[in-house]
């Protein structure tokens, strides 16, 4: 059976919250008819993941794709809500611009910023204003729990630094780097987990309380030193079979020869690529 849907050579974004319609519609996809908000959620964030890829990566083709395949979901849970009669795609667009001229007093009003630093604090001045937000506990209870938790530990510091809840230096906060690992030390003996659980958190959490000392995003120097952690471990396996050393069963000591080696080939070959 036909569907009522015209074909065109290109679309914009009205044709594509009818093609949602269309495929919810009876006589449409019966997957996508049987999806809810629940049902797609992590859908959602994994679409994100691949923006942030494609960012990363510098692919500005692969970054129009995903977010296309990022409006597809924002299409497809405003459908939801406009099948049940609450709200639908122009209501979204008619509610984030009304945020965002409130927002920016800087641009549509008589609020002065001449910087980065001075337009966010008065993008969170009216915030905590029209938000009715009184302090930065309340603030910080705004944050998602869902976010990674690197992430979120880092926007709750810089929440809790806001309010004057920050060490005056890098010292104090490395200080306290060392103060946490040895509470964690002292608590591995006793073998509770719940316990070691706690001060393992603590030592996280700490180790990203540096990083804004520091300037550095928790989330991406992770990143970085997991991608290094792959390329060193995939050179010593190759190192290890070349010599016929079986990993599991060499000693530490062997296999930290093959490490120290792996870090040395590696950075010859990274001085070789920057010349």
């Amino acid at each position: 059976m036909a569907v009522d849907f015209e074909f065109k050579d290109s679309y914009d974004v009205y044709d594509l919250i009818r093609l949602v319609s269309v495929l919810r519609a009876p006589g449409g996809c019966p997957w996508d008819r049987e999806q809810t908000h629940e049902s797609i959620k992590k859908n959602f964030i994994e679409e994100t993941y691949e923006v942030v890829e494609a960012i990363n990566k510098k692919d500005t083709g692969g970054l129009r794709e995903e977010l296309g395949d990022i409006l597809l979901q924002v299409a497809l849970h405003c459908e939801m809500e406009r099948e049940k009669g609450s709200f639908n795609f122009n209501d979204v667009a008619n509610e984030i611009c009304q945020k965002l001229i409130v927002r920016h007093p800087h641009v549509f009003g008589n609020v002065a910023a001449e910087n980065g630093k001075e337009a966010l604090d008065s993008w969170d001045a009216v915030k905590f204003k029209t938000k009715g937000i009184k302090n930065q506990s309340e603030s910080m209870l705004k944050v998602p729990r869902e976010l990674p938790a690197l992430m979120r530990a880092q926007k709750i510091q810089q929440k809790a630094a806001k309010a004057g809840f920050d060490w005056q230096e890098l010292d104090g906060a490395v200080n306290k780097l060392y103060e946490e690992i040895d509470e964690l030390k002292s608590a591995l003996p006793g073998n509770n987990r719940e316990e070691i659980e706690a001060e393992f958190g603590d030592v996280l959490f700490s180790c990203v309380n540096i990083s804004r000392f520091i300037d550095v995003d928790s989330e991406e120097a992770l990143t970085a030193s997991t991608d290094k952690f792959m390329d060193r471990f995939k050179l010593v396996e190759t190192l290890a079979r070349e010599q016929n050393i079986d990993m599991k069963s060499a000693d530490i000591e062997t296999l930290d020869i093959l490490w120290e080696r792996a870090k040395i080939i590696i950075a010859e070959r990274h001085k070789m690529e920057e010349k």
